[in-house]
């Protein structure tokens, strides 16, 4: 067994605990949280309870992964923590809030030898899965440009929880927190943006951070995207979407949350395979929790001594592509990535 503990026992922590309680090979060994009352909402036999990461570390050399779920600002310094005790890591969304923090966390894993997968489960879903077949085999043929929508309500109260939600250093806004899945989606089916313009405001929410963002990205590909972003909807989320287009192929993964497929319309696929298609995914739209699966590779990942299926590379992207979206959108000039 491949034993686990999870730093951070917020909100998010309850999917990586029943995670790795599902995940075949994992172990639920330890948790940590410097508030002790959260650590008394654990209702976990035999699992270990720390306030402090390093005494936790120290004392429980079995620890072989250590998933942290903690505010997205401490993602880096926890990572090198992590590292520097020589455990693999699992980090959520985003990996850090800065580019400098996220290329720091691949050096800390890399000097010490160890693991570092980020947390992108959207990739797993059923419909994206298709979607990236469909992609792989080269059924678009030449891409046009794709869409990534997230139409979606956080209200006042959702910002009012903790402090460090809705700050700079510590969470993000609507580009970090919501529409990062899609634009990692966007960044794993279309590849790397060149060039962005973009602008972003925050209207409705009493935050440092933004909560409606509009962006126009031009691929290395010469294929364009346009992204909009908002927590402003009202009074519930309304939709989230992901769409491809190319010279033999236009596909749309949509819904309240993009796990249907509304549009499957590739060359050489009759009617009634596309249709197929779409019952298959409205039959079991969520599948295997994206956690699970993250958690499942990376035992696999550890016991076959290769690399996670989502590594911190993977997570660095979408970070520089946001970090981008906010740059034109302060100086409003057009932003070119390296």
């Amino acid at each position: 067994m491949i034993n686990f503990a999870i730093v951070g026992m917020g909100h998010i922590a309850k999917k990586h605990m029943d995670a790795i309680e599902n995940a075949e090979g994992a172990n639920l060994f330890a948790v940590c949280d410097t508030n002790p009352g959260r650590l008394e909402e654990v209702q976990r036999e035999n699992v270990k309870k720390y306030t402090d990461l390093n005494e936790m570390l120290a004392e429980n050399p079995e620890i072989h992964i250590v998933n942290i779920c903690v505010p997205s600002g401490l993602h880096a310094r926890l990572t090198k923590i992590v590292a520097d005790h020589k455990r693999h890591i699992i980090v959520e969304k985003p990996m850090s809030l800065k580019l400098q923090d996220s290329i720091d966390m691949i050096g800390y894993a890399k000097e010490n030898g160890v693991k570092l997968a980020v947390v992108h489960p959207n990739r797993f879903r059923p419909a994206v899965q298709l979607l990236k077949e469909q992609m792989d085999a080269g059924a678009f043929g030449k891409l046009s440009h794709a869409n990534a929508t997230v139409r979606w309500n956080r209200n006042q109260a959702y910002f009012d929880q903790a402090e460090w939600r809705g700050t700079k250093e510590f969470d993000g806004g609507v580009l970090m927190n919501q529409a990062i899945h899609d634009l990692d989606l966007m960044l794993w089916l279309m590849g790397p943006v060149e060039s962005v313009q973009a602008m972003a405001a925050t209207r409705l929410r009493k935050i440092e951070t933004e909560d409606v963002a509009a962006a126009v990205v031009q691929f290395k590909n010469g294929a364009l995207g346009v992204i909009e972003a908002a927590t402003t909807i009202y009074p519930k989320n309304l939709e989230e979407s992901l769409s491809i287009f190319g010279e033999t192929a236009s596909v749309k993964v949509s819904g309240r949350t993009a796990n249907f497929i509304e549009t499957w319309d590739i060359e050489g696929v009759s009617e009634e395979e596309s249709q197929a298609a779409k019952e298959q995914v409205k039959a079991d739209p969520f599948g295997k929790p994206g956690h699970q699966w993250i958690i499942e590779d990376m035992v696999q990942a550890v016991q076959e001594n290769r690399n996670p299926i989502v590594t911190g590379e993977d997570g660095l992207a979408p970070v520089k592509l946001i970090l981008s979206i906010l740059e034109s959108a302060e100086t409003g000039k057009k932003v070119f990535i390296q």
